[in-house]
Order: C-alpha cells, then sequence, then structure tokens
C-alpha cells in the first residue's frame, strides 16, 4: 500500500480526531490540521511502523497547537460560541459508536472548552478513540503516568457537568419531528408540551449574523419566541429541513432559495426538548453549503410581521 492509500484510509480517522479536539471544520483548523498531517508524513523520510499511531499523533500535536493559538480569539468572540456544525462524522468503528455519537454532541464540545489542550486531546484519545496510553504519550510528548493524571482530571471535570440525554434515537426523531411541526404551524401549545420548563433557546452569530441576545429561558419565553420567529420565515418561503447535526436531532434552515440561513440541535432530557442551540454565523456554515444572507432574510420577516399587524 502506497502512503497515499494509507493516509487516504486513515483520513476520516484523523478528521475526526481533530474535530473533536477543535470543535471546528474550516478556519484553518480541523482540515488544515488534516492536510498539514498529509504533508509532513509524505516528506518523512522514512516509513512509520504503524501508520495509524504515526498520523494520529501528528493530527493530535498540530491541533494542540491550533487549539492554543484559538482559545484567545474565542474569549473575545462576540456572544455565545458553539462549535461549527458537524452533519456526518467520516469515521466509523461499530465498537465504539456509542461513544464516538456522545462525543460529537454540541453538550460534549462545549464541555471539552472547559479542559486544557493537553487534557481534552488526551481524553478525546482515550475515551473516544481507545488508544492506549503508550500512543497517546507519544502524541502529547509526556509521560504515560501523566497522561494518565490527565485523563482522570478531564474526565472529573467532564462527568461533573455531562448531561444525561435520552438513549432512545428513536423516541428523541419522534419528538424532534413533532417539535419541527408544531414550529412550521406556530402552534405554541404544540410546542410547550415538548418543551423542559427550563428550556433555553441560545444562538451563536458571532457579531456576523442577527441573534437573539443572551437567548430565551423558561417555556413562556422560548414558546412565544419560536412561535413568533418562525411563521413568518415559512411565509417568504424559508425551509426547515430536519437533519441529524453533531449526532443531534436537529434541523438546517435554509433562505427561499435554498441557501444556508443557520443549523439547530436539539438536546433531549425526559422526554423534554432541554436546550435548543442555532448557528448562524457565517463563517461556520460554508461547509455546510452556500450561505445566505441572514440580515436580508430578517429583513423580510421584519416586513412580513409589520404587515400583518
Amino acid at each position: 500500500m502506497t502512503r497515499t492509500e494509507e493516509f487516504e484510509q486513515l483520513r476520516p480517522l484523523l478528521f475526526s480526531i481533530a474535530y473533536r479536539i477543535l470543535g471546528s471544520v474550516t478556519e484553518a483548523e480541523a482540515e488544515d490540521a488534516v492536510q498539514e498531517t498529509w504533508l509532513r508524513y509524505e516528506l518523512s523520510p522514512t516509513r512509520p511502523a504503524s501508520a495509524k499511531a504515526f498520523l494520529s499523533a501528528v493530527v493530535t500535536r498540530i491541533s494542540i497547537d491550533v487549539l492554543r493559538s484559538a482559545r484567545l480569539r474565542r474569549e473575545e468572540y462576540v456572544g455565545h460560541w458553539f462549535p461549527e456544525p458537524l452533519l456526518t462524522d467520516p469515521y466509523e468503528d461499530p465498537e465504539h459508536s456509542a461513544e464516538l455519537a456522545d462525543s460529537l454532541s454540541m453538550a460534549s464540545l462545549l464541555l471539552l472548552e472547559r479542559l486544557s489542550p493537553l487534557e481534552r486531546a488526551v481524553l478525546v484519545l482515550r475515551e473516544v478513540f481507545a488508544f492506549g496510553f503508550p500512543d497517546i504519550a507519544s502524541a502529547v510528548d509526556r509521560s504515560e503516568a501523566a497522561c494518565r493524571q490527565l485523563a482522570v482530571r478531564a474526565r472529573r471535570h467532564m462527568d461533573a457537568g455531562r448531561p444525561r440525554f435520552e438513549a432512545d434515537r428513536k423516541e428523541r426523531e419522534k419528538l424532534a419531528e413533532r417539535f419541527f411541526d408544531a414550529l412550521r404551524e406556530g402552534n405554541i401549545d404544540g410546542l410547550r408540551e415538548l418543551l423542559a420548563a427550563d428550556v433555553s433557546l441560545v444562538g451563536d452569530g458571532g457579531g456576523k449574523a442577527p441573534q437573539w441576545a443572551r437567548g430565551f429561558f423558561g417555556v413562556d419565553h422560548v414558546s412565544q419566541a419560536l412561535a413568533t420567529l418562525l411563521p413568518p420565515f415559512i411565509q417568504i418561503g424559508g425551509v426547515v429541513e430536519p437533519h441529524q447535526v453533531n449526532g443531534q436531532p436537529g434541523a438546517i434552515f435554509r433562505a427561499p432559495d435554498g441557501r444556508v440561513l443557520n443549523t439547530w440541535t436539539l438536546d433531549v432530557l425526559d422526554g423534554r426538548i432541554q436546550t435548543i442551540r442555532a448557528v448562524s454565523n457565517p463563517d461556520k456554515l460554508g461547509h455546510v453549503g452556500p450561505v445566505a444572507d441572514a440580515w436580508a432574510i430578517l429583513r423580510e420577516t421584519q416586513q412580513v410581521r409589520r404587515d400583518a399587524d
């Protein structure tokens, strides 16, 4: 097998590692980390005994360096910062499917933001991809004992804040279907039945798209906001396209011309929707498809509401 063939076979794994460490597809992050890994592999004078171990170590080191420089930008970010939405994880491993799915959720990725770059990398390699500590130690340039301590500390932080979502995927999908039906209809009563009492609706516009200040909180405010915002959007020809986003029930919202306006993900707990997260920052949507002019859509929907009044 040639180096190119080896690399292409492992590319899905490398991307999945980089995305979980970085929480970003673009912005010179996961995709560029994978490309830089290939360049280093191509220029390596010798073939490693294990291409998987070598390439995973390289992409991990690159991702740690990128994350360190990205932290400052995220601290200065306008409004809520969410990971870039991922519609499909390119890497599949039936033996670790549950870990892969859980680690991809917006909630889990946001919890990972609490960890140091080293803790995050060690946790991802160990808990998600089941790497042995010798390979992890090589990847992060620390001793095995130090990596074990990093893993314990990271796991403790994650467990302290980890939400417990519904395990039954079919039940979550049924609830999401009912939610989006009620949303399209502007059915407040139907929405209230599906929302948790302390539900939150928050968005990431990054200062580059309309956003809802700090968000909406509580079943009354969230149901009223949803029933107010969505019908005008549907009336101008907007489309709500249910879709798995980061392994969770969600949707892609499209402008009348089919361009991507934003993505939503739903956190489900005890048969109710606990959190709705919308990503509308255009810089985070380019990999999903051509991006709509969110400000123009806002003006159109506001005109529809004025005409109705």
